[in-house]
């Protein structure tokens, strides 16, 4: 008798569980179905619905209305993703789903202020470039100097203490030109006339002595082989070229000293030499053995011995052309 109440009592239990897990859905087509949803069976075409025992119907899930949809989604999470395709969107949760937000992106902070100068000398690069533009800048004093024909270590100097100003101040001044030696007037072999230099201002009273102008030699004297070569140097004047008058370059000794670049001398000019002063030293040279765009190689003769010598255009400050044996 027990028992039988026992199993009566467990079916009781089972059917009350059943019923109370069967629900009533709403259909779009307006009606109600009662039964309870199998989780298992679910599907892209739809879900079974257990109806009763031993009965089961297949209900797509465009069948369900909205609020039942949105019932399976929080009953069970598996049916997510069948149902939420058939879940019908409002403007509101679709715009707040498709929002975007904006987030400002980072950004660098930007450096303290400086000058120039204290902006150059902070980084690595700056100070190296500063370096470079001071190098320069002695550097363009030492051809300022050259140029202008200026004390070298006075205009470097200068130039470091006043960068950029101080060649400017040297390169705007003219060019400093050397002091000329006293010109000297020969009178022509047989023209009767004053006598240049110290005979033409010899007082009345030593005009009486022939022998008192210096170089006079008497008529009966005796004359030395080299006499005649000097008179005649004495006879052959000098031509200056100056820094600043002229531009010495390649072209200008081409035209101006054409006859110096062959080996064999013309006799007009074989006995003529060129006097080139540079910033390295003064040159006495009968040749001009080569010849580029920016320097030229002279033939300088000392003794019995002879040497090229290479002498840039940029460093030549005057150019005197003069016979060897003139002082």
């Amino acid at each position: 008798m027990s028992r039988t109440c026992l199993v009566i009592g467990l079916l009781i239990c089972g059917w009350l569980v059943g019923a109370a897990r069967a629900d009533t859905y709403k259909l779009t087509n307006g009606q109600e179905l009662s039964g309870e949803i199998l989780p298992t069976s679910a599907s892209d075409a739809g879900v079974q619905v257990k109806t009763g025992e031993g009965t089961f119907e297949q209900v797509p899930w465009a069948s369900f209305s909205q609020e039942d949809l949105q019932k399976f989604i929080r009953i069970n999470k598996k049916l997510a993703g069948f149902v939420e395709p058939f879940i019908e969107v409002n403007p509101q949760e679709k715009l707040k789903k498709t929002e975007v937000k904006l987030q400002p992106p980072p950004r660098l902070q930007q450096p303290p202020k400086h000058s120039l100068l204290g902006a150059l000398v902070s980084s690595g690069l700056g100070f190296f470039t500063l370096l470079l533009i001071y190098s320069a800048n002695i550097y363009a004093a030492y051809e300022i100097a050259i140029f202008r024909a200026q004390s070298i270590p006075l205009v470097c100097g200068v130039s470091a203490a006043l960068p950029v100003a101080g060649p400017i101040i040297f390169l705007s001044m003219p060019t400093k030109m050397p002091p000329s030696e006293p010109a000297v007037e020969v009178a022509p072999e047989g023209e009767e006339g004053a006598v240049a230099g110290p005979a033409a201002e010899a007082k009345p009273g030593d005009a009486l002595n022939p022998m008192a102008a210096d170089g006079a030699a008497h008529p009966a004297g005796l004359k030395l082989a080299h006499t005649e070569e000097e008179d005649k140097a004495s006879q052959t004047p000098s031509t200056t070229f100056q820094r600043g008058q002229f531009t010495f370059n390649r072209r200008f000794f081409e035209t101006k000293f054409s006859g110096f670049f062959g080996v064999v001398r013309r006799d007009a000019e074989k006995d003529m030499v060129l006097v080139i002063k540079s910033a390295r030293g003064e040159y006495t040279g009968q040749r001009i053995s080569r010849i580029a765009a920016n320097d030229l190689h002279l033939e300088v003769h000392r003794g019995a011995a002879s040497e090229e010598i290479m002498i840039p255009f940029q460093e030549i400050q005057q150019i005197i052309l003069k016979h060897k044996n003139a002082k």
